[in-house]
């Protein structure tokens, strides 16, 4: 079983910044892929950002400019560090990995969510 731990979300007024940390615990053999999702109230869960094992990286658009996703790959740790932040980006932030747990297995885990609240 793999857990996903996150931290680091909270109340920020407009045009403040907020880093989220998540990570990753358990058996497993690699993480392919980890990133960070949201879901604002009434509105369906949508991607934030993305960065696989190789570094590669991919933001929604609302995001780009303003949010920059990193992992450490030795802690089994991906961050989100907010910059900027809009009103808009309020929402139920989620960690997700795509986890190698066994030789031709991969499978998706989910972290617990942590608000990020950002004022007008």
């Amino acid at each position: 079983q793999v857990q996903l731990v996150e931290s680091g979300g909270g109340l920020v007024q407009a045009g403040g910044s907020l880093r989220l940390s998540c990570v990753a615990s358990g058996r497993f053999f690699s993480i392919h892929v980890m990133g960070w999702y949201r879901q604002a109230p009434g509105k369906q869960r949508e991607l934030v950002a993305v960065i696989t094992s190789t570094g590669s990286t991919n933001y929604v658009d609302s995001v780009k400019g303003r949010f920059t996703i990193s992992r450490d790959s030795a802690k089994n740790t991906v961050l989100l560090q907010m910059n900027s932040l809009k009103p808009e980006d309020t929402a139920v932030y989620y960690c997700h990995s795509n986890v190698r747990t066994d030789m031709y297995r991969f499978d998706d885990y989910w972290g617990q969510g942590t608000q990020v609240t950002v004022s007008s």
